[in-house]
Parts: C-alpha cells; structure tokens; sequence
C-alpha cells in the first residue's frame, strides 16, 4: 500500500512545477473495515464503542528522520479502549484531519483483528512504516 492519489499529486505538485504543500501540524491515525483505496473510497471506519481517530503531532520525535527511502513512528499510538464491538479491523488510514479530511496514506495489518469490548489496539514504535522508492 502507500501514499494516496491526493498526497501523491500534492508531493509532485510541490516537487515540480512549486506548488504549495504545507505538511500537518497533526496527522490522525484511523482504522477501516475495508480497504481504502488509493483515492479514500474504501475507508470504513468503525462507527461508536469509542472509537475515534488518534491524533499525533507531526514532529521528528514522533516521525523520526527517513532512512533508505522509508520512515516511521518514533512513538507508540494507541487508540481508545473500545465500548462494543468495532468489528474486523482489516486495515490503517493516515489523516490530515480528526474527521472527515484528505487521507495521505494508508495500508493493511499484518494481522486482521476483531475488536470486542475492552480492547485497546495500539501501533507500537516502528509498527507503522511508510516508503518510497
């Protein structure tokens, strides 16, 4: 998986040609029953039972410096302990908003997981990697 069709032409846009790009103060990491899908069609997050989106700021603590054409987490993100039922979370979304919003990458889990009530899921250091090559 990787980068979505709309933060793929954002970085070719500001590579070539000078358009303007303003990285995120605070990315949102989401959750999906489906695959989202290079354009975002397929995001399907859980829906109540506490779930939200976890904020990160967007800084070289919790994104530490690219090596070999990839880069991740340099902190662990954990996400709400579900109330019920979030059900089979298959894949992630990076995005740019706590809602709603452009979605800038995205991938599947090693591992699908059925979350219940009182569960919490969490990407530990290293867990979500992005690359470019």
């Amino acid at each position: 998986m990787g980068a979505s069709n709309y933060l793929e032409n954002k970085l070719l846009d500001h590579v070539f040609g000078g358009g303007d790009f303003t990285r995120p103060a605070t990315v949102y990491f989401a959750l999906s029953i489906a695959n989202p899908t290079e354009d975002a069609s397929g995001l399907t997050e859980p829906s109540g039972n506490a779930y939200a989106r976890v904020a990160v700021t967007n800084n070289a603590t919790n994104f530490p410096a690219a090596s070999g054409g990839s880069k991740s987490n340099g902190s662990v993100v954990t996400f709400p302990q579900s109330t019920g039922s979030w059900g089979t979370i298959t894949h992630y979304a990076i995005m740019d908003a706590s809602s709603d919003g452009n979605m800038l990458d995205y991938g599947a889990l090693t591992a699908s997981k059925a979350v219940g009530a009182s569960e919490t899921i969490s990407f530990a250091i290293g867990a979500y990697t992005v690359t470019m090559d």
